[in-house]
């Protein structure tokens, strides 16, 4: 038996940000060879950050990332690197393409998702992904083109398949090539897989059968960070042959994971293409030896390989919403942010969140009372401001609110009052959060659940108006149930800090008329989102969701409110992807559209 050393990175790139992308890769490949790794893995994208969207329509973009090269190579001598980046179109090393994909290259323009392979000061070879995901929030057939070769990597007598992130979600994609025609002992999956609520579990059932039904190691390596809407979780993991887990990252945090891989020994010693069967060239596989030197098992350092514990459904939420706030803060530049405090649950959640992503004394509170603000809510807000240890500013709308009516006055004919006196309220909060943003540099964070989103129960221009919208995923039921979490949390990276007893429990209201709740204008909250949830999230018929017990009346409003109010949500700012099928790149529907389905 041979010990391999595998090193997985587990890192948080920034789309766009070359130079600072690599000067972390060969900082993390110099922290693996110091922990004696004989390969080390990145994620998938990880020179270019993911997903780089339309900047792959730009031939310098692709230029500036092949220019990368060298200076990854000259950090991996003395260790193999397997390193997700991007190949413009003539960018391939021709030694380890097979010539239908060279004379393929030379009349198509798009680029490839690939893994660069560096050993010992060079490039050893590539693998181009094969399967291109285009669903949901993946957009790949746009900007790239499928692989086709499957090239084995032969460490010494070791035989590496390398493939990316979809491609190994199928069954007969390249890790059965890789295996059956190559000899793969091991296969190394780069990915930029984002999180939603799931898919950890998801992932390893797939990976564990993956390794099971090829016995081979299997080793996933995700990416981790916050980009724009996207979150990525990290968990990376590696399976033995037998489908067993035997090592895990952490989640939501840059990691990382060596683990010793007993791999035996073997007689493989391909050097190229010669050595190729017709079958094996039919399943473009491609032999490319690197040499290496194993030391018996005995004489290495003791046996390294850690599962890091598994969260809990609410606390990878949790987690996840904090990454998304820290990142999409430290990204944009901004280093504070300012929040419009109700007193009332949501604004409440969105805080806390805000505390833990940046810190108390980053984040402003505003809270902008109006002649329909009720003492608990005044009281409440400060409060939770003095529980959380942020600023909390107060600036009365009365006098504002006034002075719209009486200018709007002549012109609305004594018409009765109605939503729009309502939605002036929330306007005139929206605007004086905008002012503080652009005096100060905070960046707004809205507070609307998804909930809301959903079903238009939100006033553009007003509470909308903003830079992130942190809850923009999470039902409101779901915002009750991270709020308790967080309330009573004693996990690790938390202190105990909690959100007053009487938010929890006040019933929800905009408080922009007199004795106002939200359920005078919807549904039930648990009846809500559970029909939100089989209708956008689940993409259930009328008629699926009535007869689970839900009242057509209540069916038929929610359904019709979910299509009228697309036109709020294409102007609403971007919030975190939590759920399956999140608002935004997930549901894409027309603005202009007649069509509601008939019960």
């Amino acid at each position: 038996m041979m010990r391999l050393r595998l090193a997985m990175v587990q890192m948080n790139p920034i789309v766009g940000d070359l130079q600072g992308n690599v000067r972390s890769i060969c900082r993390w490949i110099r922290e693996a060879r110091k922990a004696k790794a004989d390969v080390v893995v990145f994620p998938e994208l990880a020179v270019s950050g993911y997903p780089p969207e339309d900047l792959l329509l730009m031939p310098q973009f692709l230029r500036d990332i092949h220019g990368k090269q060298n200076q990854i190579a000259k950090a991996s001598h003395g260790i193999m690197a397997v390193v997700g980046s991007v190949a413009g179109p003539q960018k391939l090393q021709g030694a380890t393409m097979a010539k239908s994909e060279r004379m393929e290259q030379s009349t198509k323009s798009k680029p490839l998702n690939v893994a660069w392979v560096f050993a010992d000061g060079r490039v050893a070879g590539v693998y181009a992904k094969h399967k291109l995901p285009n669903y949901g929030v993946f957009d790949e057939q746009r900007y790239f083109r499928e692989g086709k070769v499957n090239p084995i990597f032969c460490l010494g007598s070791v035989r590496i398949g390398i493939n990316i992130c979809e491609d190994i979600w199928f069954a007969d994609g390249p890790a059965l090539s890789q295996v059956k025609y190559g000899g793969a002992q091991v296969i190394l999956n780069l990915n930029a897989s984002p999180y939603h609520v799931g898919k950890t579990h998801i992932r390893q059932r797939m990976l564990a059968a993956r390794a099971k039904e090829h016995r081979v190691f299997v080793s996933y390596t995700n990416m981790v960070g916050g980009q724009d809407e996207l979150v990525f979780d990290g968990n990376s993991l590696v399976f033995d042959p037998k489908g067993r887990l035997i090592a895990r990252a952490k989640a939501f945090e840059e990691d990382l994971l060596l683990t010793d891989l007993q791999i035996p020994h073997g007689n493989h010693h391909h050097k190229g293409l010669s050595r190729c069967t017709s079958a094996q060239k039919k399943a473009g596989i491609a032999f490319i030896h690197i040499p290496w030197q194993p030391l018996p098992i005995h004489t290495q350092v003791s046996s390294v390989g850690t599962i890091a514990s598994s969260m809990a459904e609410t606390e990878e939420i949790y987690r996840a919403l904090v990454l998304g706030v820290r990142d999409y803060a430290r990204k944009n530049a901004f280093s504070s942010v300012v929040i419009g405090i109700s007193g009332g649950i949501d604004s409440a959640l969105t805080a806390l969140i805000a505390r833990d992503a940046l810190g108390a004394s980053k984040v402003v509170g505003v809270m902008m009372p109006s002649p329909y603000t009720s003492s608990a809510s005044r009281q409440d807000s400060k409060a939770l401001a003095k529980r959380l240890g942020i600023t909390l500013l107060n600036l009365s709308i009365t006098g504002l609110f006034k002075a719209y009516l009486r200018q709007l006055r002549p012109l609305f004919d004594d018409r009765p009052v109605d939503t729009t006196e309502e939605n002036l309220q929330a306007r005139i909060r929206g605007t004086l959060l905008m002012a503080l943003s652009n005096k100060f540099g905070h960046l707004v964070l809205t507070t609307g659940n998804k909930s809301e989103m959903s079903v238009g129960y939100a006033t553009l221009y007003g509470d909308m108006a903003g830079g992130f919208a942190v809850l923009k995923d999470i039902s409101k039921m779901q915002v009750y149930q991270l709020a308790r979490w967080r309330s009573d949390s004693q996990s690790e990276g938390f202190d105990q800090v909690s959100i007053p007893e009487r938010i929890h429990s006040r019933a929800p209201s905009a408080e922009l008329k007199a004795n106002q709740t939200d359920q005078d204008s919807l549904p039930p909250y648990p009846q809500l989102d559970a029909i939100l949830q089989a209708y956008v999230e689940k993409n259930h018929s009328k008629n699926r969701i009535a007869q689970a017990g839900y009242s057509v009346r209540a069916v038929q409003k929610v359904i019709r409110l979910v299509e009228q109010s697309e036109y709020k949500r294409r102007q609403a700012p971007i919030g975190i992807k939590i759920t399956s099928r999140a608002f935004g790149k997930d549901r894409r529907m027309p603005i202009t559209n007649r069509y509601l389905p008939k019960i």
